[in-house]
């Protein structure tokens, strides 16, 4: 059995979880009988091919100019073609779409399909399907996914900074004045605006046409599954199957000393919606509060950047923070294992992350956002604290709850129970693979399945 991986980017560029994820999926699968073949998108106009930790990696490129058409709809041609190619040249018997862009899109389904390559997709993060990224309407309320082109539409043009009047009425303009618009070639944002409901319900169209044409889809948690219930995916090919860590890295949890700040640590990518913001606003609320927080975060491009730099403003002159480099991902358990609680401070419903499971596999106790599946993996009061994602006056709470509560930090780490492993992840693949490869004759799909 030989599977394509396609996710947003890859090794070495600067990653996140869903790399990570693909990354050890590939090397446990190879204990199950599979081999994986990475492909990705490149920044440069040429394709590349290399090795990663054994494996190979095929970067294609996609056209130069990104149309809207493309980027809300069926996906990047050239792109496609590419995977088609790599398909052909490895002999793929499956194509998994670890991401929904222009390069992994409704285009590449088709691809393999035309040459009987069955395709897997699962849904890592909530971009795949809402239109403003993040599944929260208007920035804080939690959002059921569900896909209603002009609420979906009026959220989009609120976070592009159009006031929420304004937006609905946009939300309104019929899709022929959106589609006549696009057909002009003319561009700009108020061209933008008025196509929203248009790209919305494009988005919408190829989001559904994903999720039909997928001979299995993957939710890794459980409110995933229901929004991919709720936007029509098969129930016959849904397959829920939790994300893990390598099995070896559990840590049995230890006692700390009493003595000494709190120490906190943050692992992750450094963007809005991951929250540090929010940690630091509470920090500089509690100025006596006598903890450490040490930042290990990536910046992915230049938005990532202007956002470490905004930190770091807003924590300047508070020597309880240090911003240190992002780690590798095969240090990441051995690292949170030095620290008496991690946080996740996360602004949109996340699919894990899989920081909570590394600090679960590193015996340390999370204090997390009460969102997705945050509040799926941690237990309020038995391994860690559950606070209210963009209350910085709760976070500030919990923060000193912990710092003078050493015992309540005990009883937190003693409730930490062993992590899912990757090779449960892996084992769980494998079977997928192997039931919608079986029935290609048939034209069957996945039987359902839950891990």
């Amino acid at each position: 059995m030989r599977v394509v991986h396609v996710p947003f980017g890859y090794f070495p560029d600067v990653v996140g979880g869903t790399e990570v994820y693909v990354a050890q999926l590939a090397r446990d699968l190879g204990a199950h009988g599979v081999d994986s073949v990475i492909a990705a998108p490149s920044a440069g106009a040429l394709g590349t091919r290399y090795e990663h930790e054994g494996r190979p990696v095929y970067r294609f490129p996609l056209s130069g100019g990104a149309r809207l058409e493309d980027l809300y709809g069926a996906g990047d041609e050239v792109g496609a073609r590419a995977i088609a190619d790599i398909l052909e040249d490895v002999r793929a018997d499956v194509l998994h779409l670890h991401a929904f862009t222009r390069a992994a899109s409704v285009r590449a389904v088709q691809a393999a399909r035309r040459v009987g390559v069955r395709v897997v997709f699962t849904y890592h993060t909530p971009t795949a399907s809402c239109v403003r990224g993040t599944l929260l309407r208007h920035g804080h309320e939690p959002c059921d996914g569900a896909l209603i082109t002009e609420r979906c539409a009026a959220c989009l043009l609120e976070s592009r900074g159009v006031p929420p009047a304004i937006g609905e009425a946009l939300a309104r303009v019929p899709i022929s004045l959106g589609s006549a618009l696009g057909s002009t070639g003319l561009s700009g944002g108020v061209v933008t605006a008025l196509r929203a409901r248009e790209l919305t319900s494009t988005r919408h169209a190829a989001f559904r046409q994903l999720v039909t044409e997928s001979d299995a889809i993957v939710a890794v948690c459980e409110w995933v599954r229901s929004l991919l219930l709720r936007a029509g995916a098969p129930p016959n090919r849904l397959v829920l199957s939790r994300q893990g860590t390598p099995a070896r890295a559990y840590t049995p949890p230890r006692m700390r000393s009493a003595d000494g700040p709190l120490r906190l640590v943050y692992v992750g990518r450094l963007h809005p919606t991951k929250g540090v913001q929010v940690v630091l606003r509470a920090l500089a609320a509690n100025r006596d509060l006598p903890v450490v927080l040490d930042v290990f975060g990536a910046t992915q491009d230049a938005d990532g950047a202007a956002y470490r730099a905004e930190l770091l403003s807003l924590s300047a002159g508070d020597s309880r923070v240090l911003f240190r480099g992002p780690l590798p991902a095969d240090r990441v358990v051995d690292t949170l294992a030095a620290y008496d609680a991690t946080v996740v401070p996360s602004q949109w419903l996340e699919t894990g992350p899989l920081t909570v499971l590394e600090s679960f596999a590193a015996g340390t106790p999370v204090i997390g956002s009460n969102l997705g599946g945050i509040c799926e993996l941690v237990a309020h009061e038995r391994d860690g604290l559950l606070v209210p994602h963009a209350d910085t006056n709760q976070w500030g709470l919990a923060l000193r709850r912990v710092a003078d509560d050493r015992a309540l930090l005990d009883r937190l780490r003693a409730g930490i129970q062993p992590p899912r492993s990757t090779d449960d992840v892996a084992r769980d693949m494998a079977a997928v693979y192997e039931r919608i490869s079986s029935r290609r004759s048939s034209g069957s799909a996945a039987t359902a399945g839950v891990a």
